[in-house]
């Protein structure tokens, strides 16, 4: 594993490479936060996740860790640096296995609107290395498009599971 650079919440503005994408969920910052919470949710919606597993025992806070597991094998070691239940949580990676990530960190922000309706703001950014710092720039239209695209599999998930526990 490879030790990665770790941020504070400034790295999302001061990124190499930046992504951002949002979405508006008809459920509650709870329900939000309880997909969140729930390790057997992110492969349903982060397309490439194909396992997480919560190595700090709940409650989740700042300081939290976890480690998931990605298509071919790659492996992020992740130390949480900001949680607040309901509206914002945001982590960074400690130790990945690829060498090409420097850093690398996503931030979710939750704003209640009302009438059981949520925005969430997805952010993900990245420092890569070697090979990396030329071919980042190259994927950022893909990036965005997969950011967007994944965001709206959490709405439809986060809503399909809102529709029914209120049936």
């Amino acid at each position: 594993m490879h030790e990665c650079r770790r941020i504070d919440h400034s790295f999302f503005q001061t990124a190499p490479a930046c992504y951002r994408a949002t979405v508006e969920v008809r459920a509650s910052s709870e329900e939000i936060f309880d997909s969140f919470e729930n390790a057997e949710d992110w492969p349903i919606w982060a397309a490439p996740i194909t396992k997480v597993e919560w190595t700090s025992p709940k409650p989740f806070g700042v300081g939290t860790t976890r480690t998931v597991t990605m298509v071919g094998s790659m492996v992020g070691e992740e130390e949480f640096i900001a949680w607040e239940r309901g509206s914002h949580m945001a982590f960074c990676f400690t130790r990945a296995s690829s060498a090409m990530i420097e850093a690398f960190g996503e931030d979710y922000q939750v704003v209640d609107l009302g009438n059981g309706t949520c925005s969430v703001t997805w952010t993900m950014a990245i420092e890569t290395g070697g090979i990396g710092r030329f071919t980042t720039p190259l994927s950022a239209p893909f990036m965005r498009f997969g950011l967007s695209w994944m965001l709206g599999r959490f709405k439809r998930h986060v809503e399909s599971r809102h529709v029914a526990a209120a049936a």
